[in-house]
């Protein structure tokens, strides 16, 4: 299960966002890019733009480039609009819905979370980040009560810093600590500014 390991707040800084965390005070610390003396910022070609992009959108969901261009790929195989279709299958990763359910604090941490085993679909164990949810599928926790208690304080977390908001294809049931895909989720569930269209022009060169 190939991931990113190095130092994330230097990617952040990179891309001049929080990628990793709920809580936006990486970038804001440190304005400038990492390197030595800070790096000045040039004017980017149209490709470093688009390249630029590209990597954000595979920092943002924690995966690697090989893996990046299979999704690609299969955005281009699909009906819809190949940046739309992209961003869907981004989306309906495990990892992220767990994420994005509130059950994890930062998508690493929700990637950990399912490696190891704690998250159920349609109450089969799946401990596979990149597994693809479906409407009607459900999300539930181990019945253990020390994996209730965790993700309780992650979701407890979420609301202290009012930083969780559930998108709308996702519906979530925190008192038994589960959640169900109601629908495929849309362009406009997605509020990370993302400019798709570029990536797809980079690949398309």
């Amino acid at each position: 299960m190939a991931r990113y390991t190095g130092p994330k707040w230097r990617l952040s800084r990179r891309e001049g966002i929080e990628l990793f965390s709920r809580r936006k005070n990486c970038v804001e610390r440190r304005i400038n890019p990492p390197g030595d003396h800070g790096a000045r910022r040039i004017k980017l070609s149209n490709y470093g733009v688009q390249l630029r992009e590209k990597q954000k959108v595979k920092r943002l969901y924690g995966i690697l480039e090989r893996q990046f261009r299979r999704y690609y790929e299969m955005a281009t195989r699909s009906k819809g609009i190949t940046g739309t279709v992209l961003l869907q299958l981004l989306e309906r990763r495990l990892d992220n819905v767990v994420y994005s359910l509130g059950f994890a604090i930062t998508r690493p941490q929700a990637r950990q979370i399912v490696g190891h085993g704690l998250v159920c679909v349609n109450g089969r164990k799946v401990n596979i980040p990149s597994y693809l949810v479906k409407p009607g599928d459900e999300i539930a926790l181990k019945e253990k009560d020390h994996v209730k208690k965790y993700i309780k304080k992650n979701l407890e977390f979420n609301h202290d810093r009012s930083e969780l908001t559930i998108p709308g294809w996702l519906n979530v049931d925190e008192g038994h600590v589960r959640g169900k895909v109601v629908r495929m989720p849309e362009r406009e569930d997605i509020h990370f500014p993302i400019n798709e269209q570029m990536i797809i022009e980079l690949y398309s060169k």
